[in-house]
Order: structure tokens, then C-alpha cells, then sequence
């Protein structure tokens, strides 16, 4: 357990070295980018969604979770009907080497049956975290894509129920088309 608490501070410290600055993303494609879900089944982001509306919840620290949890309780309140992925997205080559490790430490604190809707980014880390930036890594990036890949949503700000409020807003028109 020891060393399972080291490799997430290290983690941590390095996942977010390289400082980017927030951007808008809305509008735009998401980047093809790969993950292994706890499944440990590859996934290309956001090939595998397309054909409907995905809600990804991406994370650059471990602390991020707090956030993301926040909005799965938002969303499972409201009773909104969406498929959700949280997005652990780890850059640095360090993280790398480690990544059984920190995946077996999510394995152990997630119940199995979520483990398809948890995919960690790490070779592509650096390229989502330029995307999006990563100031203030631990607000969750809140992203809703159509059906195609587009953003028709983003936000990055931490948890608020007004936030919660237009990206439901947003998913209705996405579901109306």
C-alpha cells in the first residue's frame, strides 16, 4: 500500500508537468487519442463513441476524482441518461512505466462493473492535456461529444449545479437531432 501511495504522489507530480493554458474547446473535433480501459481493452478516443452523444470526464490528477465524482452524483441525481467515460489522462514517460501499477490501484478501488467506462490515457496524455489545458488539474474537463466526435460542450471550472444545468441543456438538443 506504501508504495501504491508513492507511485500516485510521483505520478502526480510528474503527470502535470508541463503547464498549459485553458482553452474553450467547443466546436472542435476531440483528437483521436488511445487508452486501455480497466478491462484492459484498448480504446481509440472517439472512434468508439461515435454514432451517439458521450460524456467523457477527463482528469489530470488523482484529485480531479473529487471533482468527478461530484459530477456523476449531479448526473445520476438529475436522472441524466447519457453515456458516461471518465478520462484519466496521465502524461509524462514516468507515469508510463508505472501504469500497472496506478491501474491496479483504480482496479482496487473501483467496482468491476465500471471498469469499461474508466479509460486511462497515457501515451496521448500530453496531447489532451495541450488540448484542453491543464490549469487547475484538478477540475475535471467536463467534454460532451455528438455523435461524430464534436464538442458540443466543455467545461472546466470545478463542479456547479448551473454548469450541471446547461450541459443537460445541451445533451436534450443533441438527443433531439
Amino acid at each position: 500500500m506504501r508504495y501504491l501511495l508513492i507511485m500516485f504522489f510521483a505520478a502526480n507530480l510528474i503527470g502535470c508537468s508541463t503547464s498549459y493554458q485553458n482553452n474553450d474547446v467547443t466546436g472542435l473535433n476531440f483528437p483521436t487519442v488511445s487508452g486501455e480501459n480497466l478491462e484492459k481493452t484498448l480504446v481509440t478516443i472517439p472512434q468508439a463513441f461515435s454514432g451517439q452523444p458521450a460524456l467523457l470526464l477527463v482528469g489530470y490528477k488523482q484529485d480531479a476524482q473529487f471533482d468527478i465524482d461530484r459530477w456523476l452524483i449531479g448526473l445520476d441525481m438529475t436522472q441524466t441518461t447519457v453515456a458516461v467515460y471518465e478520462i484519466p489522462t496521465i502524461a509524462g514517460m514516468f507515469p508510463r512505466m508505472f501504469k500497472t501499477v496506478i491501474d491496479n490501484g483504480m482496479r482496487a478501488g473501483i467496482p468491476k462493473e465500471l471498469w469499461q467506462g474508466v479509460i486511462t490515457v497515457y501515451q496521448d496524455g500530453e496531447r489532451v492535456q495541450a488540448f484542453t489545458g491543464n490549469t487547475n488539474p484538478n477540475n475535471t474537463r467536463v467534454l460532451l461529444l455528438d455523435k461524430t466526435g464534436k464538442i458540443v460542450y466543455f467545461y472546466d471550472r470545478g463542479f456547479s449545479v448551473n454548469a450541471l444545468n446547461e450541459l443537460r441543456l445541451a445533451l436534450n438538443k443533441e438527443q433531439v437531432k
